[in-house]
């Protein structure tokens, strides 16, 4: 009953005794609060005291709610008119009007506007846990906990941004092999909607056949039948016939017997006529026994000449019989054939629509590139520039271009690599490196004199120097010796973050050695070779050719590529054409922008040259076979299989690449045909002639 009293005054009697011990304390001292709450004051009550109105209040709000076994209805009502008189104390009210000024004070706009909101909270609990000395260490664990509680959380969000990032990163690339698929599987799929149309077509095809063999057999059938009626109906005709021969044989020799017995009658003796009558009727008997074997031996018989005839044609029919029934049973067997196939192929076709279905349920849109030319420096000019001819991949590859470029501005230094042996030549150095920060352009710029300035000297001195010596005795001589290392490590990061850059990747690559030079130079050559073959077929100079001149021009350039890659670079020419015209301006497609990017023709000329080198390769190690290893005169029986003419000189270089030995040295080692692709792929290996095995193919095309 002590504890329902004290619930109904709103606090218990454990907690009043040390309300009122506090109470004792708060008289004797005034309230203090931290700097920024020295415009809050705290008053007391008229008795000196803390109010307990929010306590009061509290309590009696729970009392409102209790049911009325607890308590007298009548006591219910009269404590609810009291707490409607009881005003709120001037203390809370100056505490919530403090919140509500410090809240309105702070910039909720930023991004941790919810920690500066929890600020005024913090420092009105602090107040609290001052001020109440008997609580305090309550107060402040509880405070020190929930303090804890929100690092423990700060430093978990902190730890979960990577994985966020990582997840996003995750989520693109499952996308592009969606993408992917549903590509491949597109083609699969139309590639066999083609073969099952082409196998329906052909099963119309036999089915017209068949009942055309069907009905030849009818008509066959129905002549037999024919022939086979008019026979019996001439065999009848021939027994009647015999039958009237015999009936006027007969009469005749009635009249002839009865001339005679007349003539008997009148001179000769009756004894004689009656023995000649009776051997003459014997004679008549035999003859008619006679007759009638015969009728019934040979009744059926034919005529050799007609028997032979209908020989003749029954043995035609029944081999003509023969060869449409093999002709059925071959055309039932494929037929049979061509139902497995459409039931596999329908099997095939449900299992990647479903599959079609599962990706499109769980793939996501493609993202709108668009919008990358808002962020992008230079505008939506500059990114539609940069994002022609590209694919989605190779866009995120541009992106990313410009996102490490950007921190590559940001950064003030580079870390040195040290001075050890395994380090390049140019990055040899300890200590921060200053970034130079040039633009793409100015990158570029330096690259091409680079190369200027070698070919130059390659050309002087007869020999091709190395790449990475070169490189930094240019950047010596045109920047000094100070500043040489500067670049070398600037120029090294941008040529790394930009491999969409055709100038910076071949430099780079060639520059860290993983492609040999001289496939640089093999290409430029190539390029300069077509531009030639252009110039030749162009009789006007008006640098434009009719597009049926520039496919022509493509293959007299070019005669060991495949129509398809003809014609991809065809339609490389055309991409950029705005208008229907059928000539195309064959010096714009040799044009680069001014940071180097090349026009899409040139782009495809250079994938193509890179996808026939690694084609090339694949038959290579085709030919060899299974063999994990192999030798130089094997080696050079599988180029020759697949390239018949190549030179002995292109031979030679071949295998000294992939032995890594000069020409007069002894090259019988047995080397990994993995470590011969390797190191045939750094070098220029290319095909000399057509492949043998595509002649026949290309000769039929051309037909």
């Amino acid at each position: 009953m002590a504890a329902r009293r004290a619930v109904r005054g709103g606090t218990s009697p454990e907690s009043s005794s040390e309300i009122t011990s506090g109470q004792t304390h708060i008289r004797s001292a005034k309230p203090t609060l931290p700097k920024k709450q020295k415009a809050l004051s705290l008053q007391l009550s008229a008795r000196g005291q803390w109010s307990m109105w929010p306590a009061f209040a509290a309590g009696q709000t729970v009392l409102r709610n209790h049911k009325p076994c607890s308590a007298p209805e009548e006591r219910t009502c009269s404590n609810e008119q009291a707490l409607l008189t009881i005003p709120k104390p001037r203390h809370l009210e100056q505490l919530e009007s403090y919140l509500r000024k410090e809240l309105q004070t702070l910039d909720l706009t930023k991004g941790i506007s919810q920690e500066l909101k929890l600020q005024p909270y913090r420092e009105i609990f602090e107040f609290f846990i001052d001020n109440f000395k008997t609580y305090k260490p309550l107060l402040s664990a509880i405070k020190n906990e929930y303090e804890a509680t929100l690092a423990h959380q700060k430093e978990m969000i902190r730890a979960l941004e990577p994985l966020k990032a990582m997840v996003t990163t995750v989520s693109e690339e499952c996308t592009q092999q969606i993408l992917a698929l549903q590509e491949k599987e597109k083609v699969e799929i139309n590639t066999l909607k083609q073969e099952k149309h082409h196998l329906l077509k052909f099963i119309d095809n036999m089915k017209e056949e068949k009942c055309s063999l069907q009905t030849q057999v009818e008509h066959l059938q129905m002549s037999v039948a024919e022939e086979y009626t008019r026979y019996l109906q001439e065999y009848g005709a021939r027994k009647l016939l015999l039958a009237k021969l015999n009936d006027m044989h007969n009469e005749q020799l009635n009249v002839k017997q009865h001339q005679a017995q007349e003539k008997a009658v009148k001179g000769e003796d009756v004894v004689k006529l009656t023995l000649a009558l009776k051997m003459a009727r014997q004679d008549l008997t035999k003859a008619q026994v006679k007759l009638n074997a015969m009728t019934a031996e040979y009744g059926d018989v034919v005529p050799r000449r007609r028997f032979e005839s209908l020989e003749k044609k029954y043995s035609d029919l029944l081999q003509e019989m023969k060869t449409l029934r093999k002709d059925f049973d071959q055309l039932h067997e494929e037929y049979g054939t061509l139902l497995e196939i459409h039931r596999e192929t329908a099997e095939e076709r449900d299992s990647f629509f479903t599959r079609l279905q599962e990706a499109e349920r769980s793939h996501t849109p493609r993202p709108n590139w668009a919008k990358c030319s808002e962020v992008i420096p230079g505008g939506a000019e500059r990114w539609d520039r940069l994002a022609k001819g590209k694919s989605s991949h190779q866009l995120v590859d541009v992106l990313l271009e410009e996102i490490g470029t950007g921190v590559l501005k940001e950064m003030n230094v580079f870390r040195g690599w040290g001075k050890g042996n395994k380090v390049p030549v140019h990055l040899r150095y300890e200590g921060e490196v200053k970034n130079k920060k040039p633009t793409k352009k100015d990158v570029v710029n330096i690259l091409k004199d680079i190369w200027k300035e070698k070919t130059a000297l390659d050309q002087q001195t007869g020999k091709r120097s190395s790449l990475p010596e070169f490189f930094l005795s240019y950047l010596q001589k045109k920047y000094g010796d100070a500043s040489a290392v500067e670049w070398s490590y600037t120029l090294s990061e941008y040529m790394r973050l930009c491999p969409s850059n055709h100038v910076m990747s071949s430099f780079y690559e060639i520059l860290t050695g993983k492609v040999a030079e001289e496939q640089y130079h093999s290409q430029n050559q190539l390029i300069s070779d077509l531009q030639k073959e252009l110039a030749a077929y162009d009789s006007y100079s008006s640098g434009s050719l009719p597009s049926e001149q520039f496919r022509m021009a493509l293959r007299e350039a070019f005669p060991l590529k495949r129509r398809d890659a003809i014609q991809e670079l065809v339609d490389a020419s055309t991409f950029s054409l705005d208008s229907d015209d059928d000539f195309i301006d064959y010096i714009s497609l040799f044009k680069e922008d001014e940071e180097g990017n090349p026009e899409p023709f040139v782009a495809k000329l250079r994938s193509q040259y890179v996808s026939e080198k690694q084609e090339y390769l694949q038959e290579l190690k085709n030919s060899l076979g299974d063999v994990t290893e192999v030798d130089a005169d094997d080696l050079k029986a599988a180029f020759c299989r697949i390239d018949p003419e190549i030179s002995d000189q292109t031979l030679d270089a071949y295998i000294g690449l992939a032995y890594q030995v000069r020409r007069e040295q002894p090259d019988q080692e047995v080397v990994p045909v993995d470590t011969i692709l390797e190191r045939l792929c750094v070098g220029d290996v290319r095909r000399v002639g057509p492949s043998p095995r595509k002649e026949s193919t290309t000769d039929f095309e051309g037909e």
